[in-house]
């Protein structure tokens, strides 16, 4: 594998993104959203849990309210067309015949010739185990790319979609192909700032989200000319 990123292809018009948590988008992908909608492009997130589990101090009930908002907050930061939710267990979402179909439904109704998702790896980009979620999420969603394309394969979800051109995966370990985000460095940071609560309740706090963002971009743009980037690993079709 080259030591330098490949562009992203961009002769695409409509995108689906599926990740496991709120947030999921803004700590991989949101910069390169932004430079596809600024560009005309249409990216739909769909989210598997609420991320009910992810602040300690909040009951799960209250904390899916206020994540949801804070994520449909995010996304119209960069300018994604909508997010929809699932429902599945903050922290114990499972690889199944279930997650498949939902995501294939999703993929048939949306459409789309671009999958983002978020790293399916045993470990992250930071060399770090990934969360259960994650992984499964990442799988399930491979998965049904391939279920939403056959005909016989859940024929109860609507008429098959085999348009899907393109998958990429944020936070990967194995990126290869990058986004310039030069022009949308702002709003990645604005889009991460809007999850104000989950945020304020990590441990510790985040209180600066430009410089860890600004510092990711830079590094990954040192393996794309230099200019501040956006990492995914592309998927062979």
């Amino acid at each position: 594998m080259s030591d330098e990123f490949q562009e992203m292809p961009e002769d695409w018009s409509r995108a689906l993104a599926v990740v496991a948590h709120p947030d999921d988008m803004e700590f991989g992908a949101a910069g390169a959203v932004a430079r596809w909608t600024t560009a005309g492009k249409s990216v739909a997130y769909l989210v598997a849990s609420r991320g009910e589990a992810g602040i300690d101090s909040m009951a799960p009930e209250k904390a899916a309210e206020v994540r949801e908002a804070e994520q449909r907050a995010s996304a119209a930061v960069v300018g994604a067309t909508g997010v929809e939710f699932l429902d599945h267990p903050d922290g114990r979402i499972e690889y199944s015949a279930r997650l498949r179909r939902e995501f294939a439904a999703a993929i048939r109704r949306h459409r789309p010739e671009l999958v983002l998702g978020f790293c399916h790896h045993d470990q992250t980009s930071t060399g770090r185990w990934n969360s259960p979620d994650h992984r499964n999420t990442g799988r399930a969603l491979l998965d049904a790319i391939g279920d939403a394309a056959n005909r016989w394969v859940f024929p109860e979800e609507g008429a098959p979609w085999q348009g899907v051109r393109y998958v990429a995966m944020s936070n990967s370990p194995r990126p290869t192909h990058a986004v310039d985000i030069s022009d949308c460095v702002d709003l990645a940071v604005a889009s991460l700032e809007a999850h104000t609560s989950y945020l304020a309740a990590m441990q510790p706090p985040v209180t600066d989200v430009r410089g860890p963002l600004l510092g990711l971009a830079q590094a990954m743009g040192a393996r794309f000319g230099g200019r501040p980037a956006i990492a995914f690993e592309l998927i062979p079709r």
